[in-house]
């Protein structure tokens, strides 16, 4: 599935064939993972109960509307960890894009962001809810810093950073942490990106590349109490509540 290239303004159902997805329109409704257009946006569903709500992408209302204006500027520990300060915006890719999230907070604080993604029915979302928010208002300028490729930044990063004429100064990751037990999957929504990518078990390597790509630091986000990525120790950690931030630190971000 992480070979596919999705192509923007692709019809629904070649798209879904694509990516071994049902589509709404025609597919059994009890298909484990299913592409459907809504009035909302491009939404990936499943059995409601297993899966939760369906999934989409949208930079333009509910919580990432909130965050961009209440969510503490760059003093929030994303912003922290990569870098931003005054002065300093450096160029950021976020090799482990998942739903965008992450990006978008630091594509608001002005960062210009270049998003991997690996799966590429999650590359579709992105795609959707960046068309969806370059056509509103309030979310264009920012959306406009932000570009979205999909491949695997563990195998690829280099060149995927190169195709897209980017040299990072910080390169971001959030790897799937391998949960043994299943019991732990709390959040419905994380059950959809394991059944589609399974856990990062390549972290190692994926940090290894980012490594070689970032001109000034590796941000990696991890669970408050896992391990570190087996490798090089970082050099700094940034704690939040939940979750913490593992630098790994080249040379400092100075102001322009």
């Amino acid at each position: 599935m992480s070979d596919a290239v999705v192509a923007v303004g692709e019809p629904l159902r070649d798209l879904a064939a694509r990516l071994g997805l049902a589509w709404q329109a025609e597919g059994d409704a009890t298909a484990a993972l299913r592409l459907a257009m809504t009035p909302e946006g491009l939404a990936l569903s499943g059995e409601a109960r297993h899966y939760g709500a369906p999934i989409r992408v949208d930079f333009t209302a509910g919580k990432a509307a909130h965050r961009r204006r209440f969510g503490g500027g760059r003093g929030q520990l994303v912003a922290k960890a990569c870098g931003l300060a005054r002065g300093v915006t450096p160029s950021i890719v976020d090799a482990t894009a998942g739903l965008g999230r992450d990006a978008f907070v630091l594509a608001t604080l002005g960062a210009e962001v270049l998003l991997i993604e690996r799966v590429a029915a999650i590359y579709a979302l992105l795609e959707d809810g960046l068309g969806r928010a370059s056509a509103n208002a309030e979310t264009a300028e920012i959306v406009a810093r932000m570009r979205v490729a999909q491949g695997d930044a563990a195998r690829e990063l280099a060149s995927l950073v190169a195709r897209h004429d980017m040299a990072p100064q910080v390169v971001h990751l959030d790897p799937m942490f391998p949960h043994r037990d299943k019991s732990a999957l709390v959040k419905k929504e994380m059950r959809v990106f394991r059944d589609l990518a399974g856990d990062d078990d390549d972290a190692p390597r994926l940090l290894e590349a980012a490594l070689d790509v970032a001109s000034h630091r590796v941000v990696v986000k991890r669970p408050r109490r896992a391990p570190p990525i087996e490798g090089p120790a970082p050099h700094h950690v940034l704690e939040g509540k939940t979750s913490r931030y593992d630098l790994y630190v080249h040379r400092s971000l100075k102001p322009e």
